[in-house]
């Protein structure tokens, strides 16, 4: 388990390992959680990488009807939408034993993200914070969460002295207008994930934790050279 300033790797030799450690580590923290406070409060990516990693959390043996789920961004559209992250979350984790959890949705039905900040503010502020586990993806342009190159708003999403827990944000590579937790929100946290499979991806995040070439512009870089945190990278080939 390689480590480079705030970041350890586990590797792992396929998906189906990986998923089974990544949900037995979340489990872990989600009963911590429920042990201390009562509540344990858990924030997911979408996109289809964590799909084995959620029917496997789906099945842990713990009190899922003190654990509330979270997106740690959304794509501005309703679950009804193929591409909306909670329809996925509602399809693959919110299953088996995970039935009871309570899901708290960042999409708030209004035309726009800028038309619905109120709802969505006044939603996640009343989630149990800190979080239990933040488990991010990352995008093959050095994106994780809705932090894209050229963001109208990613300056504003990572910086550490910011004080909004989410934030509007469009940009070239996202598609739909998106809704996302920031950096200092996100951080907010017991333990901090980074699964990521592939080469190319691992290579990307080398280059990141380095600083090497384009990818010093990369957002992931903030997330990784972040002091508050340990990022743990769960990847695979």
């Amino acid at each position: 388990m390689p480590s480079t300033l705030n970041v350890t790797t586990h590797s792992f030799t396929d998906g189906d390992a990986l998923a089974r450690a990544l949900a037995e580590r979340v489990a872990e923290r989600l009963r911590s959680g429920i042990a201390e406070r009562g509540a344990a409060l858990l924030a997911v990516s979408g996109g289809s990488t964590p799909v084995r990693f959620f029917q496997q959390l789906s099945r842990a043996e713990l009190d899922w009807s003190k654990v509330q789920v979270a997106l740690v961004d959304e794509r501005w559209v309703p679950e009804t939408h193929e591409r909306s992250n909670a329809r996925m979350v509602k399809t693959e984790l919110l299953q088996h034993a995970a039935t009871v959890a309570h899901f708290v949705p960042l999409y708030a039905g209004a035309p726009t993200p800028e038309a619905g900040m109120v709802a969505v503010r006044a939603r996640v502020a009343a989630l149990p914070y800190p979080f239990d586990a933040v488990v991010l993806g990352m995008g093959n342009d050095g994106h994780t969460a809705s932090f894209f190159p050229g963001g109208d708003r990613l300056a504003e999403a990572l910086d550490l002295a910011g004080t909004a827990r989410v934030l509007p944000m469009r940009a070239a590579g996202a598609g739909e207008p998106r809704i996302t937790f920031t950096l200092p929100a996100l951080l907010d946290t017991q333990a901090l994930y980074l699964h990521i499979e592939g080469d190319t991806k691992r290579q990307l995040l080398a280059d990141a934790q380095l600083g090497l070439g384009a990818a010093k512009e990369y957002p992931v870089r903030t997330v990784l050279t972040q002091t508050r945190v340990p990022v743990a990278v769960y990847w695979c080939p």
